[in-house]
Order: structure tokens, then sequence, then C-alpha cells
């Protein structure tokens, strides 16, 4: 089921055999990356350079079409890069074995899959073997206990495709416990949580910051990205700054740009 995902992208050639990985190397390192979409003008990351340690929170943020979901697109191999390298541990992951690269990641898309069945169903298809335990470990780190309480079937609750029977915000709790249950080396949430109100974002990052793994955050919202190690700042494909959110608000200008405005607009950051 999980390599189904890949199935249905871009075609790529993948090794028969792992590379050998280097413990002390950063979780995922750009070196100088550049990414055009076939048939495209122009490039849609430019000179991207970047290493994130291993367990780290890394925030990403800018305006819309800046190149976000792209960059993270190129950790999994949704795309190869047109020029450069991304690396995970050490390796470039386009030495990986298919099945190696998309155990070790956990993918949440901006818009919540879910199909119909049970939720226990559609968390196993993260991990096609995990138990209820786990189930209902990767639900309450998600913060999606609330859903299960509200359902007298628990598990054996049946979701309506596209889980038209949840509203938004417990679709995308749903779609992190599900890459949760599969305690992923890396945890990718873009735009996952759009849909959940201040407080539910604040402790779901709460509950991600004792996880080992190593997260990126992908988002709009200065507060969902503010409490990273580490924030990159997108602007038109390239990487206008990179820093804390204390260091970005000092030196960054199209991040105080964006603090400004949301800040004004919602004053909850």
């Amino acid at each position: 089921r999980i390599s189904a995902v890949l199935d249905m992208l871009p075609s790529q050639t993948y090794p028969s055999v792992d590379p050998a990985e280097n413990e002390n190397a950063a979780a995922v390192c750009f070196d100088n990356v550049s990414f055009r979409y076939d048939g495209a003008g122009a490039e849609s990351l430019r000179n991207i350079t970047f290493s994130v340690p291993r367990g780290a929170t890394v925030g990403v943020i800018g305006g819309t079409g800046c190149g976000k979901t792209t960059l993270i697109n190129l950790i999994s191999r949704f795309y190869d890069v047109s020029e450069g390298t991304v690396s995970v541990n050490g390796c470039d992951v386009r030495d990986y074995k298919k099945d190696t690269l998309l155990q070790k990641i956990g993918m949440v898309p901006q818009r919540a899959v879910l199909f119909s069945g049970s939720i226990r169903e559609n968390l196993q298809w993260g991990k096609s073997q995990a138990t209820d335990e786990e189930c209902l470990d990767a639900i309450r780190k998600a913060q999606a206990s609330d859903i299960l309480k509200a359902k007298p079937e628990g598990l054996d609750y049946r979701l309506e495709a596209g889980g038209r029977n949840l509203s938004g915000g417990q679709r995308q709790r749903l779609t992190i416990a599900r890459a949760l249950v599969r305690n992923p080396e890396i945890l990718i949430l873009d735009d996952a949580a759009s849909a959940l109100d201040f407080a539910t974002d604040a402790a779901l990052r709460r509950s991600l910051a004792k996880e080992k793994c190593t997260t990126f955050v992908v988002s709009q919202r200065i507060a969902s990205v503010r409490h990273a190690d580490m924030i990159l700042v997108l602007d038109d494909g390239e990487l206008a700054d990179l820093g804390t959110h204390e260091a970005l608000l000092e030196s960054s200008s199209v991040y105080r740009e964006i603090y400004d405005s949301q800040y004004k607009k919602e004053g909850a950051v």
C-alpha cells in the first residue's frame, strides 16, 4: 500500500542495494539544490542549501507558490532534483531502494486523504501490521483521542470516502496519526494543521516535540513554526533566510513581513 504512493508519481530509477549510511551525518541535507518541473519556463527552486541535525524540528514558511511543497517533495523523491543533491543520513536519496526510503518518511499532505473503511484500516494503510495499541498511541500523539471518545465503535468506526463524516480538523489529525503509527525517522507535515484551532495546533506541536524523529512543518502560519529549531524562509523559489524565530524577526524582512501581517490579522502568534 505504501509503495502505491510512489507508483502513481513520475517514474524514477531505484538501485537494488541500499547505501551505507553515516550515523554521524545530518538527517537531511540540501546541497545547492535547484529544481525545474518538466516543461516549465523557470526553476521552482534555486540554489537551496541547508543541513538538518537528527531529531530537529524544521519550519518551512513563505507565500503561496514560493516552493514549500516542492522542497519537501524532493526529500521523498516525489521528484528528483535538477541540480545539486538531497541527502538523508549522509546518502543521496537517489541511492536508496524505494521501499527503504519510503519507510523512513512519514508524509502528511496538504489535503487529508482518507478512504471508506474503519479508523483502524485507515491507520493501517500507514503500517499494515499496526496493533490496536499502536493505533491508539498514534491517535493520542496526533491529538485525536476525542474522535474515538465520541464514537462508541472506537477503532471500528467506519469512515465515509474522503472522511466526509468527519470535520476538516478531525481528518487532518487522523492523517497525522497514520503517519505517526509508522514511527518514521522523518515526519513531513505539509500544511497539515491548517484546519486546527490554535490550541489544538499548539498541543500537537508539544506532542511531536517529544518524538525522536526529524520533523518538517510546512505552514503559512507563524504560530505553527515559531518554536521550530530552524525555520526556512522561502521567497520566489529561493532560500531567503534561515534561523530561529527570534533571529529572523531581527534579520529577515520577508519573515518580519509575514509576522506583522499575521499579528495584526490574528493577534495570536
